[in-house]
């Protein structure tokens, strides 16, 4: 087990969370927020994003950034620009959760449409890598630099692109631990498991919510692999763990 996570504190520590407008980024957000963190949000809609904002500075927790960012068009130049842009506003980057992510449909690989299949690993592969590879001269600036993804193991029939983008995430989660590990930059995952999300929602439309996790009661595991407290690297942990 891991040690609890309740009184950790983030003070001072700048971190990107991708997927941050709602559902499990949005959580983690507002608890590292709480925790004295000073947040990149950034998402597709700007709207969530404020949302987020406010509540945040709402309750006097350092005051966040919105960075707008559609993960399915953006391109390398766009990474080099975020790049850019933070090391002039925070000059480092002590944390990094890539969360965002997208279903697309759960189809038959068959029948499975190319240009979705396309988009789908745009999302939640190739994104990622893009992202993280503009942020990790930024982490290296830090002293306690961290980075995160948001997993899932979804390896059954009609999981499709998305299936094979997440354990292709895992793959490059674990290449980055190892070629990491001599700068002393922890990179772990979280499989959150079943989530009161709308994401969940879209992909079992039939099941009740009521059931399920709150995406506000697994941000332990989160706050633990963003904090300077962690050791582990390469590692997928549950939310049980913590």
């Amino acid at each position: 087990m891991i040690p609890d996570t309740d009184d950790s504190r983030l003070d001072d520590r700048v971190i990107l969370i991708t997927g941050a407008g709602d559902g499990i980024g949005k959580a983690v957000a507002l608890a590292c927020a709480e925790r004295g963190a000073t947040l990149i949000l950034l998402g597709r809609t700007v709207h969530k994003l404020e949302q987020v904002y406010d509540e945040i500075k709402n309750n006097g927790w350092p005051e966040p950034a919105i960075y707008p960012m559609n993960l399915e068009g953006a391109t390398p130049a766009d990474y080099d620009e975020l790049n850019t842009n933070i090391d002039k506003e925070f000059g480092r980057l002590d944390g990094l959760l890539n969360n965002a992510g997208w279903l697309g449909a759960p189809t038959p690989i068959e029948i499975y449409d190319t240009e979705l299949w396309y988009k789908v690993m745009q999302v939640n592969l190739n994104a990622p890598f893009l992202l993280t590879k503009a942020c990790i001269p930024l982490l290296k600036k830090s002293s306690a630099a961290r980075i995160v993804f948001t997993s899932d193991d979804k390896s059954s029939a009609y999981w499709g692109a998305y299936g094979v983008a997440k354990a292709g995430q895992l793959s490059f989660m674990q290449i980055l631990a190892d070629e990491l590990e001599s700068k002393n930059i922890p990179v772990n995952a979280v499989n959150p498991g079943p989530i009161r999300t709308r994401f969940r929602t879209m992909a079992y439309p039939a099941e009740d919510i009521r059931k399920l996790t709150r995406p506000e009661e697994i941000t332990g595991a989160f706050i633990y692999l963003l904090s300077e407290s962690v050791t582990e690297t390469g590692k997928t942990f549950k939310p049980e763990d913590f």
